[in-house]
Parts: structure tokens; C-alpha cells; sequence
């Protein structure tokens, strides 16, 4: 069958070198050349997606490839909370989400201050509302000169996907490690104090700190329409509550000195 697809698209092709279509042409020639090297067994790697660097404040974009996962209490996640349950499947499209958490050098670029309790250019920004995040969203993206991107906090769903390490997920109960000291800072380590983003260990996807540092905001509202989703462990949690699946929430308006965010971006 090979053979014969082979041999029918090679007669194709001699037939459109000497048309007067120069698109049918093309159009042949790539179905033959894709026929050949498959019948060859040759297979063509796409190049990885690189990253992409925010051309304003430096922020670094890791490209996200979409896929399923089970999201919620799976089998490696110890002392779920009920709001983890049930486990759930979801599918996602690819997105890019922040390497780091934002900074507070990048916060100050666009916001002219810093509102963060523990100081520090390479520390992550903290003790911002939910709401506060937003209107820095909206002057980042005044500022963006990549037209068609748009900056965004992560859903819920992406968050932990991305956490989980999406398509090379190893299964870990912490994002990147089943050794919490490697990934995260939290509250037997960290002096109860943020931390330099980036120290620590990264995750299968290059992330970093998404089971400590600070917990970050996510898109989502809680069960009810009054609070808003945080997820992420962070420097002054306990080991159990930095696990991948764990869930908490707070008002929209309100700031909390542990508590800080990453951007994302559709693709």
C-alpha cells in the first residue's frame, strides 16, 4: 500500500511539473516528499516552541502544551481537603504560563510601586489583591507591544496542570518533586520569608516555586461568586498545604503578605 501511494503520487508529480499550474505543482511535490520520507521511515521533528520574553518588563513565558489530566485529590496527594474531590478529567489548549512568579522589579515598572511586605527587586510581589492584579494586567498590556497576546492570571485548570508538569507529568505530589525541600520554599525552610524567585528546583516544565514562595492568584471565583481562587503553596504553609491539588480562596479586595500571582497567556 506504501508502494503503491508512493508510485501514484511520483506519476502525479511528473504530471505537474509539465501543467501550466504552478500551485498544483507545490502542492504535489509536498505530498510526494511527505509520502517518500514516510516510506522511508524518516520523521521530521518540529522544533520546540521557545520561550517568549515580555519585551517590556523581562517576563519569561513558558510555552505549555495543551492535553488531558486528572485534576483534583489523585492517588499521590495525601490529606485532601473535600474541595479537592472529586477527581475530575479536563482538557486544556496549549498556553504559555510565567517561569517565575512576577517580581517585584517587574510590579514596579508598571505600577510605580511596591506594596510587598518583604523587599526585594527578585523578590515575588506579594500582599496584592486579587483586584490589584487586574489593573496591573490592564497597564501591562497597554504597555505590550505583542499585539496579538494578551496578558491574564491562569484559570484554575491551567494552574494546576502546568504545576502537575502537563504532558511530562511524573506523577509528584509537589510541583516537580515528592522532596518538598527541592521545589518549594514553605514553612519549615523559608525563615518565614519570601525567597529570590528561581533557587529552588523547577518543575518538568521549567516552572518554578509553584508549590512555594508565595501562593498566587488564579482567574477563577470560588464555589460561591464572593471569593476568588488562590493556589500554590507558599513560605509560611505547612508541607500539606503545598501539595499540587490544594485549593484556598480569599476576597477579591483583600492582600495578604504571602500571597502574590503569575501571568499567562493564551497561544
Amino acid at each position: 500500500m506504501k508502494k503503491g501511494k508512493l508510485i501514484r503520487w511520483s506519476i502525479s508529480l511528473l504530471v505537474a511539473i509539465f501543467s501550466d499550474s504552478p500551485e498544483s505543482w507545490r502542492s504535489n511535490l509536498a505530498k510526494w516528499l511527505s509520502l517518500l520520507l514516510f516510506f522511508f521511515g524518516i520523521t521530521i521533528m518540529k522544533p520546540p516552541i521557545s520561550p517568549l520574553i515580555d519585551p517590556v518588563v523581562g517576563i519569561e513565558m513558558v510555552f505549555v502544551k495543551g492535553g488531558k489530566f486528572a485534576m483534583g485529590c489523585t492517588a499521590e496527594q495525601n490529606n485532601c481537603s473535600d474541595d479537592e474531590k472529586p477527581v475530575h478529567k479536563v482538557k486544556l489548549n496549549c498556553f504559555y504560563l510565567g517561569k517565575y512568579e512576577v517580581t517585584q522589579k517587574q510590579w514596579k515598572q508598571v505600577m510605580g510601586n511596591n506594596p510587598s511586605n518583604f523587599k526585594g527587586d527578585s523578590l515575588p510581589v506579594e500582599n496584592v489583591s486579587w483586584n490589584d492584579v487586574q489593573l496591573f494586567i490592564k497597564r501591562l498590556n497597554e504597555m505590550n507591544t505583542m499585539a496579538d497576546k494578551k496578558y491574564r492570571l491562569p484559570t484554575e485548570a491551567e494552574w494546576e496542570y502546568a504545576a502537575r508538569g502537563g504532558v511530562k507529568s511524573s506523577g509528584y505530589m509537589y510541583s516537580g518533586s515528592n522532596n518538598i525541600n527541592d521545589v518549594a520554599w514553605y514553612e519549615s525552610n523559608s525563615d518565614d520569608k519570601t525567597n529570590i524567585v528561581g533557587i529552588r528546583t523547577s518543575n518538568e516544565l521549567g516552572l518554578y516555586d509553584m508549590s512555594g514562595n508565595v501562593s498566587e492568584w488564579v482567574n477563577d471565583w470560588y464555589d460561591i461568586n464572593s471569593v476568588r481562587v488562590y493556589r500554590g503553596g507558599s513560605c509560611d504553609f505547612v508541607a500539606e498545604r503545598c501539595r499540587v491539588s490544594f485549593r484556598a480562596y480569599y476576597a477579591p479586595d483583600n492582600r495578604f503578605e504571602y500571597l502574590g500571582f503569575r501571568l499567562a497567556l493564551s497561544h
